[in-house]
């Protein structure tokens, strides 16, 4: 399964239109976020020729294992090599049941009985990062900075996969970025394992109040012109990151432009 240096991430209700001409424009791999279901990659498997797609994460507190199995062996029948499971626990802000959630995981990894292989795993602390390279191919950070990247690989170790997910705005007025950059971080600012994570890595609560200080939005969201935003993927890569997935926010999501843009100076 090929995922490329760089891919993008998409949010589920945005759907698979422009999936081919991302494709064409060389992108390896595209993660559909927001929580989706296996069966909701079918879509954007029908719509590309042979790019990667994966989940980004399914949500393991809203599915049973043996029900996802059995769908993702239909789409790996269907479309071999070409789907990646992405599995997570998401956020207990978000799940009424949330409990254990490093046990949550490894059962639920139990019960879908899958190779490592066709696997990666939502992970930010230690622990769940061990766990997701003991039973995947490794993690898929969110919402992370370089350095949490350069933590993942010297905890994973160097065989591992490594893909966090980085939101960029192309824009290079400071201030509209920021603004931009902040309407997207208020529900993540709002989510205790990801603000938990951000002072783990030298941020501190009053860089978290207020809709994020600059310092925070600048280091997790970065702006600027494409030739910039191509130093803000090479740090993930310099950290020890395999695949860097896009995010640019900001704009017309059926739009090609940022995608275009980044392409020109990344691929």
């Amino acid at each position: 399964m090929e995922l490329g240096r760089v891919g993008i991430w998409r949010r589920l209700p945005d759907g698979p239109g422009p999936v081919a001409e991302l494709e064409a424009l060389g992108y390896g791999c595209v993660w559909i976020g927001s929580s989706p279901s296996v069966e909701d990659a079918r879509p954007w498997l029908e719509a590309a020729g042979a790019i990667t797609i994966a989940t980004g994460i399914l949500n393991i507190w809203q599915h049973e294992p043996a029900d996802v199995a059995s769908a993702h062996a239909r789409l790996r029948e269907e479309y071999p090599d070409r789907f990646l499971l992405g599995i997570g626990v998401g956020h207990p802000e978000a799940t009424s049941d949330y409990t254990r959630p490093l046990t949550a995981m490894r059962r639920f990894f139990d019960g879908l009985g899958l190779p490592r292989e066709e696997l990666v795993a939502a992970a930010l602390g230690p622990k769940m990062l061990d766990l997701a390279v003991e039973r995947s191919l490794g993690t898929h950070p969110y919402f992370t900075t370089p350095e949490h990247t350069r933590f993942a690989r010297e905890r994973i170790g160097p065989d591992a996969l490594v893909a966090p997910e980085l939101a960029v705005v192309v824009e290079e007025d400071h201030e509209t970025a920021r603004a931009i950059a902040r309407r997207y971080a208020a529900t993540y600012l709002g989510l205790s394992n990801y603000t938990s994570n951000l002072l783990r890595y030298g941020f501190t609560e009053a860089d978290l109040r207020d809709g994020g200080s600059d310092r925070l939005i600048d280091a997790v969201i970065p702006h600027g012109a494409p030739e910039a935003l191509a130093e803000a993927v090479a740090a993930h890569w310099d950290a020890g990151a395999d695949h860097v997935c896009l995010q640019p926010l900001g704009h017309d999501p059926s739009s090609l432009d940022d995608y275009r843009a980044l392409a020109r100076v990344l691929l």
